[in-house]
């Protein structure tokens, strides 16, 4: 067995109330490594990444995990915007992280100006950035990211995807991506798994683009725009989105 494989996913599926959400993927997470999940809604994106942290339970096929360290930054939390709760506070909220792990995890994710800052006068990617803080905190080999670029614009889409590429090579931890695109995680990801309730295609980012079952789901414009993101970048993005010379 490859000792960098995290987890494995063989021929696995859910079904809920006689419905396949999805069936037969398989796939392989290693560290340093970034797989990432594309697909429409309701493709079974959000089902797979379950059945990867054991949400789900009775499934079709098997799990094979050989790591315990997961972080996870789910596609939705519920948080009472009303309440004062400071950044530092919400990092400790379900767990006993201590100060010093809580510095680099904001640290490395470019917050760490925020931490007595309360969570309803974040931007959207500050708090994205945020939610990945608290799920590095603990040092994770696994992390597993669902739709981490929400509510964010389009610059900063791809400051966060750079950000997730760094924490990857910074931690050498394996991140399974949620996206619900491909050409913004182009220069990002290892490897790329098209859904549509079945694996419909898989490889690397520029393979799948060219894919006549990605072209049917994303259309001809999605394989043609993907083209300009492979490029090698001479400037980087600051934490607001903002391009910056070399």
């Amino acid at each position: 067995m490859n000792n960098s494989i995290l987890v494995k996913l063989n021929n696995a599926g859910f079904r809920h109330r006689d419905k396949w959400l999805v069936e037969g993927v398989s796939l392989e997470v290693h560290k340093g490594k970034i797989v990432t999940l594309i697909g429409p809604n309701g493709s079974g994106k959000s089902t797979t990444a379950k059945i990867v942290l054991g949400i789900y339970k009775n499934i079709k096929g098997t799990v094979e995990k050989y790591t315990n360290k997961i972080g996870y930054v789910p596609q939705k939390i519920a948080i009472d915007w009303t309440l004062p709760l400071r950044v530092n506070d919400f990092m400790v909220l379900t767990d006993d992280i201590n100060d010093d792990a809580i510095n680099e995890a904001l640290n490395l994710t470019g917050v760490m100006h925020l931490k007595f800052k309360n969570l309803g006068n974040l931007s959207g990617g500050e708090f994205q950035r945020v939610l990945l803080a608290r799920a590095i905190s603990k040092k994770p080999e696994l992390l597993v990211l669902d739709e981490p670029v929400q509510g964010v614009d389009y610059t900063g889409e791809i400051a966060l995807y750079e950000l997730i590429k760094k924490i990857s090579d910074t931690l050498n931890c394996g991140i399974l991506l949620i996206s619900h695109d491909l050409h913004t995680v182009m220069t990002a990801t290892d490897h790329v798994v098209c859904l549509n309730g079945h694996v419909c295609c898989s490889g690397s980012p520029t393979d799948v683009a060219r894919n006549n079952e990605y072209k049917s789901l994303f259309g001809e414009q999605a394989s043609q725009i993907l083209s300009i993101y492979e490029h090698k970048h001479d400037h980087v993005h600051s934490n607001d989105g903002e391009i910056k010379k070399n």
